[in-house]
């Protein structure tokens, strides 16, 4: 059943984004338009593309950010690094927003925003693409358009950023961060996301991020959990994937089914 909550257009997502309105996403991770036309018919603030953890290549990538482009949905894709011709080519390809990995330096972070802004940044130019409307539209209005519009998010996921967290945060043109609590568990050899050291690593992280007045993302295991985190200041949750949503329904229905043998 499709959310009867009427949901801002895609065009509106970094408005909410940075005012830290609640938005709610999930991770793509089957290089098919479908499942985004079905996660953003339900209702979906945006869909997270990885392009870091699953098979997408650019013409995997553009059909996923025409399926969020035709269902409503904010299409962010989590780039595989932090290299200006990969972000460039995404954005290029209409993606509202990049979501970037192992941003552990305040160099990278920098790097990071010039590749994806044209004033003050160094994105290289072309409006013959999706994000120009081919041509559509010109130099003025496309430059404007994705300074305005595009939203740019790094991941918090090495122990090394957490002795520079504080002027990390502070780059300026970073809309927000992920609190990347897998990578940090693996990295400290904990037992789970709940490991003592982990959360607190989550929770330096919040308060920096807080503090400098951007947008806490992090992905949550279901409502109790961004509940916990948003009392500690995050607004922007992703929860499970297509393919957890998938082995969820259907592990559901087949357990129901295996009680008719009862």
């Amino acid at each position: 059943m499709a959310n009867s909550a009427p949901r801002p257009p895609a065009s509106e997502f970094r408005k909410r984004f940075l005012a830290r309105q609640t938005v709610v996403g999930t991770f793509i991770k089957t290089p098919a338009p479908q499942t985004i036309e079905v996660l953003g018919d339900m209702g979906f603030d945006f869909v997270v593309i990885d392009g870091e953890h699953a098979p997408f290549d650019r013409t995997t990538t553009g059909y996923g950010l025409l399926a969020a482009r035709a269902s409503g949905t904010a299409g962010i894709v989590r780039v595989p690094d932090a290299t200006a011709s990969t972000i460039l080519s995404v954005l290029d390809d209409g993606a509202t927003g990049v979501l970037v990995p192992h941003v552990s330096s305040v160099e990278t972070a920098q790097d990071v925003v010039a590749a994806c802004r044209y004033r003050g940044g160094k994105r290289g130019f072309a409006n013959t693409t999706r994000a120009g409307r081919y041509g559509a539209m010109g130099f003025a209005e496309h430059t404007e358009a994705q300074d305005s519009g595009v939203t740019v998010i790094a991941m918090i996921e090495d122990p090394e950023a957490l002795d520079v967290i504080d002027d990390i945060v502070a780059v300026d043109g970073i809309d927000g961060f992920f609190v990347g609590r897998g990578d940090l568990t693996a990295a400290f050899q904990a037992p789970g996301m709940d490991a003592p050291v982990v959360r607190q690593a989550a929770e330096k992280i919040i308060k920096a991020v807080t503090a400098a007045g951007k947008t806490v993302c992090i992905m949550v295991g279901g409502k109790a959990e961004a509940e916990d985190f948003a009392s500690l200041g995050a607004s922007a949750f992703i929860v499970s994937s297509d393919h957890g949503f998938m082995r969820q329904a259907a592990g559901k229905a087949l357990a129901d089914m295996a009680e008719l043998n009862r």
